[in-house]
């Protein structure tokens, strides 16, 4: 008899959960949209901590910035006047098949930082190259072959004009656009554009992961306009960002790099091309 109970309360229970079960798949399902400055409800990931999501991308926000470049003279920067001067509110380097320069730079001799975010932009008009250096030196010796035509034009290197250390690349008929080069040393280009790279100065360096396509990156530079550039470096960490899409990331996890050394910043123009660079906001942190 005591089994029997036991077999019919069993068999009521298995049919009230089966009819519990029924009614729930025919009731509509409930769901909760959380809106950006919501968090989940309490009890859930954070204990009922607001998530909320960063303030929207905005290039033209100064707080804590400084200008490195008035918008009407080169005061502060220092570079050969045959090919910089200023042109229309912007900077401008220019190198012609006529007046040719070389690997050319124009250096801001204000300012010394290791770790910053700056912000500026640039634009191209021509097939050659540019970027911004920074955390950079002048004076050391030039381990690139110059040529002839550019000695013919120039005269002997004048070494305080010439940069050694990181640069943000900006070639747009080019993939170098967005890269970390290490400039006048025998790193060369360490991230391409599209990688994160973790490294260790000229010993090595090893792909951690990919940011995107390279050729897809590319369609994001636009050629013969003005394009915002963001450069952040902190300790040993480079992040560089064209019109808001990261292109690179580099880790140099040695501390005696060149890349990890406070240094100057400075603007190149490499082959014959025109450059233009205006809007130049330094937040400098040390």
């Amino acid at each position: 008899m005591k089994t029997q109970r036991m077999m019919k309360a069993l068999a009521a229970g298995v049919a009230l959960t089966m009819s519990i079960a029924a009614a729930s798949a025919q009731q509509p399902r409930q769901s909760v949209t959380l809106t950006p400055a919501q968090g989940p409800p309490a009890g859930g990931r954070g204990g009922g901590t607001n998530f909320t999501q960063p303030s929207p991308i905005d290039f033209n926000d100064h707080e804590s910035y400084v200008p490195l470049f008035d918008g009407v003279s080169l005061k502060g920067w220092d570079g050969n006047p045959k090919f910089w001067r200023v042109e229309d509110g912007a900077i401008v380097g220019e190198s012609t098949p006529q007046n040719p320069s070389g690997n050319n730079y124009l250096v801001y001799r204000d300012v010394d930082a290791k770790d910053f975010t700056l912000k500026f932009e640039i634009k191209i008009v021509g097939d050659g190259g540019s970027g911004m250096q920074y955390r950079s030196k002048t004076g050391l010796p030039w381990l690139a072959r110059i040529a002839e035509n550019v000695t013919a034009n120039v005269g002997p290197v004048n070494l305080n004009w010439m940069m050694t250390g990181p640069q943000a690349d900006f070639w747009p008929s080019r993939v170098y656009t967005g890269q970390f080069y290490s400039e006048n040393t025998p790193m060369r280009i360490l991230a391409w554009r599209g990688q994160v790279v973790e490294g260790f100065g000229a010993t090595r360096k090893r792909l951690m992961g990919t940011i995107g396509d390279q050729q897809a990156l590319g369609t994001i530079v636009k050629m013969n306009d003005w394009n915002q550039y963001t450069v952040i470096a902190r300790g040993g960490t480079f992040i560089h960002i064209v019109n808001g899409q990261l292109m690179a990331a580099m880790i140099d996890d040695d501390p005696s790099s060149s890349n990890n050394q406070s240094g100057q910043f400075g603007i190149e123009i490499e082959a014959t091309t025109k450059v233009f660079v205006r809007n130049i906001w330094l937040k400098k942190l040390n």
